[in-house]
């Protein structure tokens, strides 16, 4: 897979840590030309100047809110002014928030919403046109969230089961105009993401213990295991695959409690 992407033109969405920027870094090893975009332009900078390291091309860098319709509008368009051209989308930004039914705020619910689903629903209603032309294709960033329940997360769970809806419903439309269309579904992986959805220190390294006995492989995953995954269903070495939901979560969905 040395230059497997050499001449594609790869949009990834939270590109500035954990996952998204895992998978630039990795995709541009592989000779992609890439449109990063995040909210935090200083490591969006870090990101970029590592893929241009590793990969010799120089990736163009977005600020932007994918909750804002006009950012993610001019994302696109910035995106397809400077290549010419779209070949994959990554829709990785996502947000956690703690919460059950008689915690989490209607506030919370539309954040986690607004960001995890919606913004998903405008990138890809956006992109489309692009990756028609090219016979393109999609990764959505899931969660193993979304096919399996946990309690304490509860809109992240149903934005997370939304997201693999929509995957495979787009999967259906898109399959007759030959873009395909899949997602990875990570279990607990070594990112931001649980800090910033609210666990202190001690919380998150309780997490991280626990996470030993919730997954079969007995460890939590690493962003560039999720990057190889999403970098082969972005591949024509997947070229027959579309509507799936490949968990990579170290065996944890298949998981019941003994």
């Amino acid at each position: 897979m040395a230059a497997a992407f050499a001449g594609k033109v790869v949009l990834i969405t939270g590109a500035s840590s954990g996952i998204g920027a895992a998978t630039a870094v990795h995709l541009a090893r592989l000779g992609a030309s890439l449109s990063l975009t995040g909210r935090n332009l200083d490591n969006l900078n870090r990101v970029g100047q590592q893929c241009e390291q590793t990969g010799s091309l120089k990736p163009l860098l977005l600020k932007g809110d994918v909750t804002n319709e006009s950012d993610t509008k001019q994302i696109v368009e910035s995106t397809v002014a400077h290549f010419g051209r779209l070949d994959v989308l990554v829709n990785n930004a996502g947000i956690l928030e703690m919460g059950t039914i008689e915690t989490t705020s209607l506030e919370q619910y539309d954040r986690v919403f607004n960001t995890n689903v919606r913004s998903i629903y405008q990138l890809t209603q956006l992109a489309v046109p692009h990756l028609v032309k090219s016979q393109g294709n999609i990764v959505n960033v899931s969660s193993v969230n979304g096919i399996r329940s946990f309690p304490g997360v509860l809109a992240y769970n149903m934005s997370k089961s939304a997201v693999d809806q929509f995957t495979r419903c787009v999967a259906l439309e898109l399959a007759p105009k030959k873009v395909r269309v899949n997602s990875v579904n990570p279990g607990v992986t070594l990112t931001e993401l649980q800090k910033r959805g609210g666990l202190d220190e001690e919380s998150y390294k309780k997490f991280l213990e626990r996470a030993k006995e919730t997954h079969a492989l007995g460890r939590p995953g690493d962003p560039n295991e999720v990057a190889s995954a999403i970098a082969f269903l972005a591949s024509d070495a997947a070229s027959y695959i579309t509507g799936a939901n490949l968990p990579v979560d170290g065996g944890r969905h298949a998981m019941c409690p003994r």
